[in-house]
């Protein structure tokens, strides 16, 4: 009986959570979507922290067990929003096939790097957009015409090229071929750009 119950929980957290994230995508502001996304998915915990609490329905469960319900209502809202709004707002796996369909379900295998820089950057927003979100997470400050890090951005900048370097796999399949190339991408960067801030 508690298992079909908790299934009920589930079921209806997911709903809430979906009508509660389309009201908030459609008529309201939203900095960042994966926040926005998880702002949502706490709201509906609360929303079912309510009813689990109030209805009779639910008195089969003791506290303990409705506190470790609301735990994983909280787990399975931070999985469902990285998992589909964030990744879909953010991901280039995306964009490749939408923009394959797009243009009528092919692209000339060579004419990538220019779909990525003529048409992905601006289509997207791509550099207003990550953007907005290092500043609304507090990463980065705009000072002078000049992008700088905040100690938050360094730590964090700090501790992503570390897991990069050691922990991402050494033979990464790219197009045909197994390399380590991603776990160093800055290894060919130009030595001294003329876009550094003083």
């Amino acid at each position: 009986m508690k298992i079909v119950r908790c299934i009920i929980i589930v079921l209806l957290f997911l709903i809430i959570f979906f009508i509660v994230y389309c009201v908030h995508a459609h008529f309201f502001k939203v900095g960042v979507v994966f926040y926005a996304s998880i702002f949502d998915a706490m709201f509906s915990v609360i929303i079912v922290g309510l009813i689990l609490y109030s209805f009779s329905l639910f008195s089969i469960f003791c506290k303990f067990e409705k506190f470790q319900i609301l735990i994983m209502l909280i787990l399975l809202g931070y999985c469902v929003s990285i998992s589909i709004p964030t990744v879909i707002d953010r991901s280039l796996s995306f964009y490749i096939l939408e923009k394959i369909q797009q243009r009528g379900g092919g692209i000339k295998m060579n004419k990538f790097d220019y779909v990525f820089t003529n048409e992905y950057l601006k289509e997207h927003r791509l550099v207003d957009a990550r953007l907005t979100e290092q500043l609304e997470s507090g990463t980065i400050v705009l000072h002078d015409g000049c992008v700088r890090l905040t100690s938050k951005g360094e730590y964090i900048a700090t501790f992503g090229r570390f897991f990069r370097k050691n922990l991402l796999p050494k033979k990464r399949l790219l197009m045909g071929e197994y390399t380590d190339d991603l776990t160093d991408p800055f290894r060919h960067s130009v030595e001294a750009p003329d876009y550094i801030c003083q």
